[in-house]
């Protein structure tokens, strides 16, 4: 019984010291109608499934930019909640040499995507899907 005390008082004061230490962090937001957030709540019928809960504490503030807007009809997704990526072109090309061999990449941008956030694949990858991009 005295270990099982000791634990209680333990979890006691752990449980405590975490309350403390996110009460610090948290800070009260205030949205008023036409704010923008970083997420929305509306979901087009096609997304049906996802379930519509989220954690209002990760909501934040964002300034309106309507270039990063994209609309949902542009975007097919499938039963599983996942949709295929369309190459638009191919921006650049590098060739990272490790110990053995040489490896080709590409810096390719996506459709609905801009090109800040275009990937870098493997050349040899993009080839076999997309060759027509390749002559």
């Amino acid at each position: 019984m005295e270990k099982v005390k000791i634990i209680q008082e333990r979890l006691k004061t752990a449980q405590s010291r975490q309350k403390s230490y996110s009460n610090v962090r948290r800070r009260d937001l205030e949205f008023k109608e036409d704010d923008w957030v970083e997420y929305k709540l509306e979901m087009p019928p096609e997304m049906s499934l996802v379930h519509p809960v989220f954690q209002e504490s990760m909501l934040k503030k964002v300034v309106r930019d309507p270039s990063t807007i994209v609309p949902v009809e542009t975007i097919e997704v499938n039963e599983e909640l996942s949709y295929e990526e369309v190459l638009v072109a191919i921006l650049d090309k590098q060739v990272r040499k490790l110990r053995n061999k040489e490896i080709a990449s590409v810096k390719v941008l996506w459709l609905n995507q801009q090109v800040e956030e275009a990937t870098w694949e493997v050349e040899e990858e993009m080839r076999k899907k997309y060759s027509h991009f390749f002559e």
